[in-house]
């Protein structure tokens, strides 16, 4: 009689079957394509901290929709720099601003394309911080009335859907109510419910022009030590009203994602933001890794981790790899 121990087989899956067994299911509806438009300019500009992504002007924004189109990616979010900036930002919520007019020619052209909206305050204002200042410090109270101000300018524009990332406390109940009051109870809020204090938003700060001039960010986004207080911001923007919960940035954060999505019943967004896509291009760039397999790799753990959303640089390309098999 053999001693051996008798061990559980493993299957050695062809393609076909690995694929049919695949625990974590992804598809290009769950992407969301970053779109940098800039009032100052006509055409396309690439961004030198982005490789491969680019600033578009007002007369060009349709042509990174269209694009979006062909790599099968039908949502993008919005991000404005405008051609004045101000101590309170007044070019955030002025109808005619640069997001505001962009959601126009994006949705007389492509009226069923999905666009999301960034609303801060840190592109408009002359000082980069996220919200009005009283002095030095920003003024949580004074900020959420434009933010509400913002939104509502977004929704009136055509916005489907609006993305507070300011982290001032209240701001998701104060935009709500404003929608409200106009008759836009149907435009969801995407929350930016736990923003880390991170030094991944680099290139990011400078292909929109919103590096603070003074000081930091640290009194209104989080503390990248703390875990329970994500939780906790969570739980404030589920209170208050909000439709889908976000974590930022992402691979940094994957232990923050597992919580979020097992603790909240709302749907999870998570923003791999542009540190992790810098990080990627320059180590493919240098021939250290395959870019494609790391970016695939990336993507994945973010939604194995909970996420059921994702925005990313890389969405077109992720796309293409799902329709490719290499991940999906």
């Amino acid at each position: 009689m053999s001693n051996l121990i008798q061990r559980p087989r493993r299957l050695r899956r062809s393609d076909s079957v690995r694929r049919l067994c695949r625990e974590t299911r992804v598809s290009p509806d769950s992407l969301i394509y970053p779109i940098f438009v800039d009032e100052t300019l006509q055409g396309v500009r690439p961004i030198e901290s982005l490789p491969g992504q680019n600033h578009y002007g007002l007369d060009s924004v349709c042509q990174a929709v269209e694009q979006c189109l062909e790599s099968g990616v039908g949502r993008c979010i919005l991000f404005g720099l405008p051609a004045r900036k101000d101590e309170i930002g007044s070019s955030a919520w002025d109808d005619r601003g640069v997001v505001q007019q962009a959601i126009r020619r994006i949705k007389e052209k492509y009226p069923d394309f999905y666009v999301i909206t960034d609303v801060c305050m840190c592109e408009y204002t002359s000082h980069g911080h996220c919200g009005i200042l009283c002095e030095h410090d920003v003024d949580n109270d004074k900020t959420l009335a434009v933010l509400a101000k913002t939104a509502l300018s977004h929704a009136r524009a055509g916005a489907d859907m609006v993305a507070p990332s300011d982290m001032m406390d209240g701001r998701v109940a104060a935009i709500r109510a404003a929608l409200d009051a106009e008759g836009f109870e149907n435009i969801p809020i995407m929350a930016y419910s736990a923003k880390y204090a991170s030094a991944f938003y680099g290139p990011f700060r400078a292909a929109a022009g919103s590096a603070p001039s003074f000081g930091d960010r640290k009194g209104y986004q989080m503390d990248p030590h703390n875990r329970r207080e994500a939780l906790r911001e969570c739980q404030l923007d589920v209170q208050e009203g909000a439709d889908i919960l976000m974590v930022k940035p992402a691979l940094s954060y994957l232990d923050i994602i597992r919580e979020c999505a097992d603790r909240f019943d709302l749907p999870l967004c998570a923003y791999s933001v542009s540190g992790e896509y810098a990080m990627i291009k320059a180590a493919a760039a240098a021939g250290l890794v395959d870019e494609k397999r790391i970016m695939c790799e990336s993507a994945l753990s973010v939604f194995r981790a909970g996420a059921g959303m994702l925005i990313t640089y890389y969405a077109k390309e992720l796309a293409q790899a799902m329709k490719e098999g290499a991940i999906g």
